[in-house]
């Protein structure tokens, strides 16, 4: 005798011939109960614990609401992006093409980078620092420094640990703290000091429960600019508490009125507690093709290399060629686009200080951080220049509680516009 399987849902019996209609029908009268038995066929898979702690990501929901004003038929001065507006340099792009035609670079890239490309940095940093770096211990490739700055907590901290973040800062430090599951420590920037930790104030249980720390000048958002001394302060503290410094020099290359920015690792004794991370996005304009590396402390710099080991297999091959033509060029191509940043944050703050609104000094990076007026939250005054002068900016508020009262406005649209958007702005009456 042949035996049919049935199941019971909602108190009735079906043979496996009911079932299966029911599930792709939802018809003959049982349309409920057919929904109930899809459920039960369909496989789901619910994210992790650790992906549901991810922030929520700042900048895809800024360009979302962007998009929609745009989508209205708008006509929108975006100066919330922090995208470079202007193409790489053709001599980048020429070293990639000639990389790309030739076959040995169609090959899985070496694990740790190419050795070239270690060594250019290293001279590229005693050229333009001062700096000695081993390119075989001291210097690792990354996919773009937000790899590094991401993954650095899984290398060098265990879950439970605290990471000290500053507040303001970057938005996607935050990641790195969800996915190794360590512990926020924040440390507050605030204007009064230039945007630099006050290390004489800083919280000493905080301080005891760090292992690592990162900083960022020219720093995003607020433009500030570090000086000697507070990089020596910084040395000093890291060797007292034992905490380990991450300095993300992402826009190293950006700095103004004749000054240049100073690297972290120009300090005596910062190979003893740190690494810098430097990007090829900004000074040379190439955001998408995703290159950087880290230097500096070289235990810092194995663990970086032992968990790429596992997770990648390095860049393509004619990336790191173009990135090697990056850094052994004259710079000339990075000083024009420094003059050009410089020429627009000139033009904004003239812009802006005609209307009443008085930019905080920006010394690096190509961003203006601009006060938000009295009556508004950075949001509010964001979603009214949005909505009302079709101006976008970015909220300090997704920068961290320290960004409250301000909004970031991106120098990457050509100096007329700065112009315009700030008289969109004035006839809104609010300076």
């Amino acid at each position: 005798m042949k035996v049919v399987p049935r199941f019971s849902v909602l108190y009735r019996f079906y043979t496996i011939e009911d079932f299966l209609y029911l599930f792709v029908s939802g018809k003959h009268g049982w349309p409920d109960e057919a929904s109930k038995l899809k459920e039960i066929l369909m496989v789901t898979f619910d994210e992790s614990k650790v992906l549901k702690q991810l922030p929520q990501q700042f900048f895809a929901q800024l360009v979302k609401k962007v998009n929609a004003k745009i989508a209205t038929g708008a006509d929108v001065i975006n100066l919330g992006q922090g995208n470079p507006d202007q193409p790489t340099p053709d001599f980048i792009v020429k070293a990639m093409q000639e990389a790309t035609a030739e076959p040995q670079n169609h090959k899985y890239s070496q694990f740790r980078g190419d050795p070239e490309l270690r060594q250019a940095a290293a001279d590229f940093y005693k050229r333009e620092y001062g700096v000695s770096l081993d390119p075989d211990k001291e210097i690792a490739i990354l996919g773009g420094s937000k790899i590094g700055l991401v993954e650095l907590p899984f290398a060098l901290l265990n879950p439970g640990d605290t990471m000290l973040l500053p507040d303001p800062g970057y938005p996607d430090y935050l990641s790195g703290i969800a996915l190794a599951s360590v512990r926020l420590g924040l440390f507050p920037l605030k204007a009064e000091n230039g945007f630099l930790p006050d290390y004489d104030t800083f919280d000493p249980d905080l301080a005891k429960k760090g292992k690592l720390m990162y900083l960022n000048y020219p720093n995003n958002p607020t433009g500030a600019v570090a000086n000697p001394e507070f990089f020596q302060k910084t040395v000093d503290f890291a060797k007292q508490n034992q905490i380990g410094v991450v300095h993300d020099f992402a826009y190293g290359a950006i700095s103004f009125d004749g000054q240049k920015s100073l690297s972290f690792l120009q300090t005596p004794g910062a190979k003893d507690v740190g690494i810098e991370t430097y990007t090829f996005s900004k000074s040379y304009n190439m955001a998408g093709w995703r290159l950087g590396f880290a230097a500096g402390n070289a235990d810092m710099i194995e663990a970086i290399n032992l968990l790429q080991d596992h997770l990648f297999v390095s860049v393509f091959p004619a990336i790191q060629k173009a990135g090697i033509a990056a850094l052994k060029s004259d710079q000339h191509t990075v000083h024009d686009l420094v003059s050009l940043y410089e020429k627009r944050r000139n033009q904004f703050f003239a812009a802006a200080r005609k209307i009443g609104w008085e930019p905080y000094p920006s010394g690096g990076s190509f961003y203006a951080w601009m006060p938000v007026p009295t009556g508004y939250t950075s949001e509010s005054f964001t979603g009214l220049l949005l909505d009302k002068a079709a101006v976008a900016v970015a909220p300090g508020i997704g920068f961290g509680k320290g960004g409250e009262g301000f909004v970031r406005v991106g120098l990457l649209i050509d100096e007329p516009y700065f112009t315009e958007a700030c008289q969109r702005i004035a006839k809104l009456n609010l300076f």
